[in-house]
């Protein structure tokens, strides 16, 4: 039976629907700067889908983490829209640089968060257990973080993202300060995660680890993009069929 043009419409329109229902993060930056007039980033834009990694690549000073801090709201001087979603959905942020209260314990720490996202002691209780289990921090549970590593500083940051199991994860620099054993447990998450259906932006400038595990990417070189698509798309756009993404960011940025 031949399709109609009512009936064409009616599906593109569908279709169209369908595509905007399946994005968990839609950012467009015009402009953004640490104060008024110094322009960091700008033309940034980009959307993370359901069960989507994409990875936001590029060297330190490139414009990451303040794209992130952008999209976040933490910037005065920034000219942005960002969406989550439809409105409804949740998001966990994990900063590169871990942030506690001195005079909480892990497991308080813990404790708070789920109390801030309104989940109930069973659930809370249930999914911390598993993941000090999962990190390896079950024995320091009642401790003060004040004492921890710098790599048990950031299982707790991670570990207290995946306790809420949000709709968006926005990770910032993940692997800096972690063993391959967590790295590991972190990278195991992280697909559940997006089985599950969330989606994740993550920032890195560890090329060899996000060629492995993103989806696609963004490349900011400058505070601009420089690339973004999938790895073969970025291969073409720098002429290198089978290159790196390490060589393709140094062919384009």
């Amino acid at each position: 039976m031949q399709e109609t043009d009512e009936d064409r419409i009616s599906r593109e329109a569908d279709e169209r629907e369908d595509d905007e229902d399946d994005v968990v993060l839609d950012v467009d930056i015009e402009e953004a700067g640490y104060e008024a007039g110094d322009v960091r980033i700008a033309e940034i834009s980009f959307q993370v889908r359901r069960g989507e990694l994409l990875g936001l690549i590029g060297p330190n000073g490139a414009g990451k983490s303040t794209t992130i801090k952008t999209l976040l709201g933490l910037l005065k001087h920034a000219k942005a829209q960002v969406k989550l979603g439809g409105g409804n959905q949740s998001y966990a942020y994990v900063p590169e640089q871990p942030v506690f209260y001195e005079d909480l314990t892990l497991w308080e720490h813990l404790d708070l968060a789920a109390a801030a996202y309104g989940l109930s002691y069973e659930t809370f209780q249930s999914t911390a257990e598993k993941l000090l289990l999962q990190f390896g921090m079950a024995g320091v549970r009642d401790d003060l973080p004040a004492g921890f590593s710098k790599g048990m500083k950031q299982k707790m940051m991670l570990m207290l993202g995946f306790l809420v199991q949000p709709d968006v994860y926005i990770v910032d620099e993940p692997f800096i300060g972690l063993d391959p054993r967590a790295t590991k447990d972190f990278l195991r998450l992280l697909e559940a995660e997006r089985e599950r259906g969330a989606g994740v932006l993550m920032s890195t400038h560890v090329l060899d680890t996000a060629e492995k595990i993103c989806d696609s990417f963004v490349l900011i070189s400058g505070g601009r993009i420089a690339a973004e698509g999938t790895l073969e798309a970025i291969r073409k756009e720098a002429g290198l069929p089978e290159g790196s993404l390490f060589d393709c960011f140094d062919e384009l940025a």
